[in-house]
């Protein structure tokens, strides 16, 4: 991935870390221990059920023993198990009031040899510590009561970091409902394309329709479902801008002249067959060896 970001030259040496941001579905602490030696930070939800630990205190002078592993542990869902955060800022947002984000340090989950651990080799598995930022809003849209949602970054923040993660990872959500326009709407993943350069164009031709859905949302009406509430003037989403495109496609002026009506063409000759074959892509895979055959041979020989 960083090879072909470098080639492109979207990161350069010297550039900030690229930031991943992931949902609760995702080990984020496992893809930062995979991803240790690229210059990537990994932000990433977790359930609000998650138990972490501090780092084990010092070892008293004269004290014999074995050193203990973990320190003070830090529920998500028990205040009492909350120390003083290291890092608390406050910001005024538009649509979900006051945000409130806390930050603690140094705070690492217990691994266990399950799941993704289970091929780790022998010996202790390691301490992956991170910084650990909750997000409380005063109210969501609909009035609903908000839960506090949390969040495990894979380095050490400062204020400016707190506000800036949490912002990222809000945005989070707009690029997603964007990628799901795209596919279900205007069909990105429908065609079956042989070729990576149709593909390219393809995602272009995409692109370029969701560009024109967005210029023409102060223009577009808002031809809402009984169900859905009023959109504020000028605030369509792409979607609902969507359903009275053909309306207002009709009265721009086009430059180019009308398509002339004609019919399909007579086709391939029945009873001939295709004699271009597609071009096949190799996608990767390798074909499983046939073991009967190799153990039929041996037991010949």
């Amino acid at each position: 991935m960083f090879q072909r970001l470098y080639v492109a030259g979207e990161w350069r040496i010297g550039d900030p870390p690229v930031l991943v941001v992931v949902d609760a579905g995702y080990d984020v602490t496992r893809l930062a221990f995979l991803l240790a030696d690229l210059p990537v930070e990994l932000l990433g939800r977790m359930c609000s059920d998650r138990v972490l630990y501090f780092p084990p205190p010092p070892q008293p002078t004269g004290k014999v023993g074995r050193k203990p592993k973990r320190g003070a542990e830090f529920a998500f869902e028990v205040a009492a198990t909350q120390p003083v955060p290291s890092v608390t800022t406050e910001t005024d947002t538009t649509h979900y009031g006051k945000a409130v984000a806390t930050a603690w340090d140094c705070l690492h989950p217990l691994l266990v040899r399950r799941s993704a651990w289970a091929d780790h080799p022998e010996g202790e598995l390691p301490v992956i510590e991170g910084t650990v930022i909750r997000l409380q809003v005063d109210h969501l849209r609909g009035d609903r009561s908000p839960r506090p949602i949390w969040l495990w970054w894979s380095a050490t923040a400062t204020a400016g970091d707190v506000d800036w993660l949490w912002q990222a990872f809000l945005r989070r959500f707009d690029l997603e409902h964007t990628f799901r326009m795209f596919k279900q709407t205007l069909g990105w993943t429908a065609p079956k394309l042989r070729e990576p350069a149709a593909a390219d164009r393809w995602t272009w031709l995409v692109i370029a329709a969701h560009t024109q859905l967005r210029l023409a949302r102060p223009l577009a009406e808002d031809l809402r479902k009984p169900w859905e509430r009023p959109a504020r003037q000028g605030r369509l989403t792409p979607a609902r801008v969507r359903r009275g495109f053909r309306r207002l496609h009709g009265k721009t002026p086009q430059p180019a002249s009308a398509p002339k009506p004609t019919t399909a063409g007579p086709g391939r000759p029945t009873g001939t067959r295709n004699k271009h074959r597609a071009r096949e892509c190799p996608v990767g895979k390798q074909d499983k060896p046939n073991l009967a055959a190799a153990t039929t041979s041996s037991t010949a020989a």
